[in-house]
């Protein structure tokens, strides 16, 4: 198990930008960014694999980045051009399986962070 502790979320314009930060105990296979909006299905936002590789969703391409600190393990996401669609719960993840967006590899979850984009 990872503990996993998330912050930065918070209220922001369409057009707007946030950043999340997730304080980790250690690194392991992958790190990820999941989300999930009331009444819909928990989504992959983005992974960071333990080589580097960063994989996105279609909706947030070109718009999102994640990163790692690597002094301190803490994992980021850089969300910029928010829209409105963006808003959700926010979860950090980490799974020593597999890197993918299959919700169940995922066993380590933060508690959540909260992202409301306005239009």
């Amino acid at each position: 198990q990872v503990q996993l502790v998330e912050s930065g979320g918070g209220s922001v314009q369409a057009g707007g930008s946030l950043r999340l930060s997730c304080a980790a105990s250690r690194w392991i296979l992958c790190m990820a960014w999941f989300r999930q909006a009331p009444g819909g299905e928990r989504e992959g936002v983005a992974r960071l694999d333990i080589n580097g590789v960063t994989k996105y969703g279609d909706s947030v391409k070109g718009r999102f980045t994640i990163a790692k600190d690597n002094a301190r393990p803490t994992l980021h996401l850089q969300m910029d051009s928010l829209k409105p669609e963006d808003s959700a719960m926010y979860y950090c993840a980490a799974s020593g399986l597999r890197c993918n967006w299959y919700v169940g590899d995922y066993r380590s979850w933060g508690q959540g962070t909260q992202v409301t984009v306005s239009s």
